[in-house]
This record gives structure tokens, C-alpha cells and sequence, in this order.
């Protein structure tokens, strides 16, 4: 069912016949019209109420579906003080953006690890036809499935490249693509209730309780081992200088054992965690 436009005129014409009304009928009251006694009192009153019924307020960024004995007759989205058929059924709804924040979900990612996960999804109603006729209840609607597109996406991709490295989308690491996902995945499953998405993102992220810890000491290790390699690469290199300078300056000539004891030494002292206490050598290296 597709959305169509219902035109409607302006109220304050019909809001000035049916006070009209009201007024002959006090008259007619008064004066008994003449000796037709209350009748044609009665039927301006019954005329007015009839034309009241039909003038509705309409706000902006509101619309009104009407139907007339179950029958889909349209939508008017002209604001102000309107008048319709007064035998149409009558449904207001809001066109403004909201504002949903889910609840926090605990799924497990593409690698099988229990996560929590919640999302802010920002939508509003683009067809209201289908927003009141083709789903029971759209907002309802809308927060469930929801919460199905953030399990999937969840499911989807490991939470980050500690967890899968060939992988080229995480979710802690791609917040950008991870939201282009989120948000197309919502407007393909709320198409059928006429609901756009006007943004989507991941508000919370983070490992499960239970393995929250067990994560931390791994995410620790790994950035030890980095930091401990960058350390080893940068004291080869400086060890290599240092011998290449010594042969270059001809401070020194050091045969292959010799080079292998001041290798050891240097590497022990610029790889050390604590300071290096000094031993001088009174003999000889061979001795």
C-alpha cells in the first residue's frame, strides 16, 4: 500500500458556518420559526455539530490518514485549521525525527566471543500508509527489529584484529563502515513499515563481563610483546652502529668472539628493564 495525498480546504470557512448555524438555531428557538415549532432548531444544531466534526488542527510535521468505512481515502499533511469529509475516520501521526537509544545486548561476534552491544537509531516516518496499515504496530515495530540488525551486525565481524587479523572490518576498529552497515541494514528491514533511517550508530561497545578481564591481560601481552620488539629492533640497530663505527674509526679490532661478548653486553644493557650495574674486568676476556 502506497501513501496518497488527500486535499482538504480551509477550516475557519466551516468554523464560521457551523457558529452561524449555532446562532440561527438560538433564533429559531426564540421565535418558534413561525409556528414550525423546535424542528429546524434542531436541525441547524445538528448541521453545526455535523460541520465541526469535520475541522481538525493539524500541526507541522504532522499528517492525518483518513479512511471512510475502512477504506484507505489518503493523508493531509496541510497544517493549520482544516476541514474534512465528517464521516472519515481520522488517524493522527507524527512526521518529526526520533530518537531511539536500544538496550544493551549481549551477543557473541563473528569469532564467538560474548560482547555488549547498543545503538542510537535516529528514524521518522516516510509513508504513512504503510506505517499504519502494512505492520500492527510500527513503533513497536521499529524497536524490535531494531534490535535483530544490532545482533546481526554483531554476529557479522569479530569485535577486533586481535580476535581475527585477516579480517579488514572489526567492530571496535571500523566505527565508520560498522555504522554504514548498521544503517542499511535497518532501512532494508524497516522498507515494509515505511520508516527512514535518518542515522545509526554503535553507542556501546565493549567485552562481556565475564571475559572482560581475560581480554585485558591478553590486549596487555600483546602490547608488551610489541613494545618488547620494538625495543630488541631498536637495540640491534644500535648495537650494528656501534660496531660499524668502531671498525670504521679504527678505534678497536675485535676478533669474532670478542664481537660476540660486546654483542651480549650491549644487548643486555639497552634491552635491561632495570639499570645496569658495571663490572669491571681486571684480567683479560679469555681469562
Amino acid at each position: 500500500m502506497q501513501e496518497k495525498k488527500l486535499t482538504s480546504v480551509s477550516g475557519y470557512l466551516f468554523l464560521l458556518v457551523a457558529l452561524l448555524c449555532f446562532g440561527l438555531a438560538v433564533v429559531t428557538f426564540f421565535t418558534l420559526f413561525k409556528g414550525y415549532g423546535p424542528i429546524p432548531g434542531l436541525l441547524l444544531i445538528f448541521v453545526g455539530f455535523f460541520i465541526l466534526k469535520g475541522i481538525v488542527i493539524i500541526y507541522p510535521k504532522e499528517g492525518m490518514t483518513a479512511t471512510f468505512f475502512g477504506d484507505y481515502v489518503g493523508m493531509i499533511k496541510e497544517t493549520g485549521l482544516r476541514w474534512v469529509n465528517p464521516l472519515y475516520k481520522k488517524t493522527k501521526l507524527s512526521l518529526r525525527a526520533r530518537n531511539q537509544n536500544s538496550q544493551t545486548l549481549k551477543v557473541n561476534d563473528k569469532m564467538g566471543n560474548p560482547v555488549e552491544i547498543a545503538a542510537v537509531v535516529v528514524w521518522q516516518v516516510k509513508d504513512t500508509a504503510k506505517a499504519l496499515f502494512e505492520v500492527d504496530n510500527y513503533v513497536n515495530y521499529v524497536q524490535i527489529q531494531s534490535e535483530a540488525a544490532i545482533r546481526k551486525l554483531a554476529n557479522s565481524y569479530p569485535y577486533d584484529h586481535m580476535e581475527d587479523e585477516t579480517s579488514s572490518v572489526t567492530l571496535r576498529d571500523s566505527t565508520g563502515q560498522i555504522n554504514l552497515f548498521l544503517e542499511q541494514e535497518l532501512n532494508e528491514r524497516l522498507e515494509r513499515a515505511g520508516v527512514d533511517i535518518l542515522e545509526a550508530r554503535v553507542s556501546h561497545l565493549a567485552y562481556s563481563s565475564e571475559i572482560a578481564g581475560a581480554m585485558l591481560q591478553r590486549q596487555q601481552a600483546s602490547a608488551m610483546i610489541a613494545a618488547r620488539r620494538l625495543i630488541v629492533e631498536g637495540a640491534v640497530g644500535m648495537v650494528e652502529m656501534a660496531l660499524e663505527r668502531l671498525e670504521k674509526n679504527g678505534v678497536i679490532s675485535l676478533d669474532e668472539e670478542r664481537k660476540a661478548a660486546m654483542v651480549s653486553n650491549l644487548l643486555v644493557v639497552l634491552c635491561g628493564e632495570k639499570s645496569v650495574i658495571p663490572v669491571v674486568n681486571t684480567g683479560t676476556l679469555y681469562n
